[in-house]
Formats: C-alpha cells, sequence, structure tokens
C-alpha cells in the first residue's frame, strides 16, 4: 500500500505545492554598476520591477558578481560599464553584458529573457529621446523604432505555465513507473516465495485467470490514482481542461492496462524479481525522456524516434495535450488509444512461458 498509494499521493502534494505559481517568479539575479549615475540606477530600478527576477545585489566588480553566479547564488547579471552614459548621450553605442549560468536551464533562460528584454527597452528609450527631440511626434518616433509589431499568441498555454505541461506529465510518469515496478514485483514475489503453483491452482490451473486475480485489485487502485490526479490537475490546480474529461479518464484505463502488460511480458521473459525490477525500472525512467514532452520526437534521430511508439506515456501525453490543451478532433486521441491497447498483444505470448515459471522455476532467494 505505501509502494502504491502513498509514494503517488506524496508525489501528488509535492508537485501541487512545487508548481503552485506555474511559472518561476523573483529570481535572484545582480547588476554589477560600474557606472554609478542616475541612468545605471533607473535601469536596476527598471529590472526590480520585473515580476521575474529581483536584484538581490548590486556588486563593484565583475569578479565578485561571477563568484556568486558560480556559486549559485544568483541565476545571471548584467555589466553596466564605465562610461555607459557618457557613450549614451553621445550615440556611441555603448555595450550591456549580459551573463548567465545555464547550469540551471530554466533559471537562466528566464533571467536571459529578462535581462535581454531590459537591454532593448534601454535602446528604445535612448531613441524615443534622440527622434523626439529632433522634432518627430512619439507616434512617428515609434514607427521607425518598431516598425513591424509582432503578436505573439500561445496556443494551448498562453500563460506559459510549467505546471501544464510538466505537471501534467510527470505524475501519469510516476504513475506509470509504480505500475511497472509493483506489478512486476506482485508476481515475481509468487516465484521468489515458491507459492507460485498455489497461485496457479486457486485459479483452476490457468495462468490468464491467475493474472487476471492478480491484477484486478491493483488496476482498479491505479485507476483511481489516476483520476484523482486529473482532478488535482483540473480543479485544485486548475490547469485547462478544453476537451472531455471523460475521454481522459478512459486514456488513463488504457495507460494502467497498458503498463501492466508491459510489466507481465518483462517478468514473463526474465522470470526473476530482481532482474525483471531492474529492467522495468530502467524502462520506466526511459519513458520521461522519450515521451516527447521535454524533448520532440520529431527532432530525435530516425532511429530513437521509432522508439518514442514503445512507451505508452508519450501516447498518453499527446491525448493530454490534445484533449486538456487543445480539444482537437477525437481522432488525435482515438490512434494513441489503438497503440496503447497494442500493447496488451505481447501478454498473449508470454502466458506459457509465465506458467512454464510458476509450475517448473526453482528460484532460490539467495
Amino acid at each position: 500500500m505505501i509502494a502504491t498509494v502513498v509514494v503517488m499521493l506524496l508525489c501528488c502534494f509535492f508537485f501541487a505545492t512545487i508548481m503552485q505559481k506555474g511559472v518561476p517568479e523573483r529570481m535572484p539575479i545582480a547588476v554589477v554598476d560600474l557606472d554609478k549615475t542616475t541612468t545605471s540606477r533607473n535601469v536596476i530600478h527598471q529590472l526590480n520591477s520585473m515580476q521575474m527576477v529581483q536584484v538581490t545585489k548590486v556588486c563593484n566588480s565583475y569578479s565578485e558578481a561571477r563568484d556568486m553566479l558560480q556559486r549559485g547564488d544568483i541565476y545571471g547579471f548584467m555589466l553596466i560599464p564605465r562610461g555607459f552614459y557618457n557613450k549614451l548621450a553621445g550615440l556611441r553605442r555603448p555595450t550591456l553584458s549580459v551573463y548567465t549560468n545555464n547550469t540551471y536551464t530554466v533559471g537562466a533562460n528566464m533571467a536571459y529573457k529578462q535581462l535581454l528584454t531590459m537591454c532593448n527597452l534601454v535602446a528604445g528609450a535612448l531613441q524615443l529621446e534622440v527622434f523626439t527631440a529632433v522634432g518627430l511626434t512619439e507616434d512617428q518616433a515609434m514607427t521607425l523604432i518598431q516598425p513591424i509589431v509582432m503578436e505573439n499568441h500561445q496556443i494551448g498555454n498562453p500563460k506559459a505555465n510549467y505546471a501544464i505541461y510538466l505537471v501534467g506529465t510527470i505524475l501519469p510518469g510516476i504513475l506509470g513507473l509504480i505500475v511497472l515496478t509493483t506489478t512486476i514485483f506482485s508476481i515475481g514475489l509468487e516465484l521468489k516465495d515458491k507459492t507460485s503453483r498455489e497461485w496457479l491452482e486457486i485459479a483452476g490451473g490457468s495462468m490468464p485467470v491467475a493474472l487476471i486475480g492478480k491484477l484486478l485489485p491493483y488496476n482498479l487502485i491505479y485507476l483511481a490514482l489516476g483520476i484523482c490526479c486529473n482532478m488535482l490537475l483540473f480543479e485544485v490546480m486548475d490547469l485547462p481542461v478544453a476537451g472531455s474529461f471523460l475521454l481522459m479518464s478512459l486514456a488513463m484505463l488504457v495507460y494502467v492496462c497498458a503498463m501492466q502488460a508491459i510489466a507481465v511480458l518483462f517478468i514473463g521473459l526474465i522470470p526473476t524479481v530482481r532482474t525483471a525490477l531492474s529492467i522495468g525500472a530502467l524502462y520506466g525512467m526511459l519513458a520521461f525522456s522519450m515521451s516527447g514532452f521535454t524533448y520532440p520526437p520529431m527532432a530525435m534521430l530516425p532511429a530513437f524516434r521509432a522508439l518514442t511508439w514503445l512507451f505508452p506515456l508519450g501516447h498518453y501525453y499527446h491525448i493530454y495535450a490534445n484533449e486538456a490543451l487543445l480539444n482537437g478532433p477525437i481522432e488525435n486521441t482515438i490512434l494513441p488509444i489503438i497503440w496503447m491497447l497494442l500493447a496488451l498483444i505481447p501478454q498473449l505470448f508470454i502466458v506459457e512461458r509465465l506458467r512454464y515459471a510458476a509450475v517448473n522455476l526453482n528460484y532460490s532467494p539467495k
């Protein structure tokens, strides 16, 4: 019960709280102000007013800021050189330098985006001041500064909320990993403790009946956990659900069944609980990388792109994106469900081998 229920509930609580705001806010950055003028202080003030970053330190040297960056105290810093205002006023193209630590990918990228925005705002403010000084109106000046205005529409995730695509896939991925390991362990324990013959006798000598009796209670628990995860996402965390919650629940059922079938395949091919658990854990962890929610399959090498079809988590992610975010056509949901159902087929060819192991395997726990 701890491995099946408690661990999953703890993961739900962890991700629901850590991703509560959706996007990182007030990430620490620093500024090296070597100019020490009203203009440079205004740049620092404007940076501090941005939502995603906070200037926690105004350094007196590049070395001081670099040490803070290398220690992980800040995600990035801006260097304002000496004579910045004089060059700015004299139209001599001053340089603002931006440094980020990309060891922390999300924090560094967000900090870089805010620092770069500030650099562009400083340049735009100078151009506006110059053009208005020679007699242009503000509208005429803005036409010269930004002749083309771009509108950015982010479909499905307009707020760039990290929880929408991270938590919505990580929690089903963790559930799939739990399904794999506990299913392998529950069947492998019969072999390890030499109770597999008694297990088979209770099922009337039928391995399909024995598997149904063994896995059905787990299946209902996993399905309940999966639906609870979706309710947490869409009701508690208030993530968008544009399509059908019923279809997503059906997809969760098929996803759980597919993961159970793969677990039976592993323990059937290698009827040793330790080895089968190791392979199952490796497969479950690879699913996070191969499912496509962090690195798109179309950008992978062709050989690895083909392997993505072997992971039910990837198919579930496509259903989640289609139903929850895009409300796309029904065929975009049905096809991944069919692919997950295909994972049940190899189980049919492993049943006899598993029955042979249950009857004849003399496994020593040592």
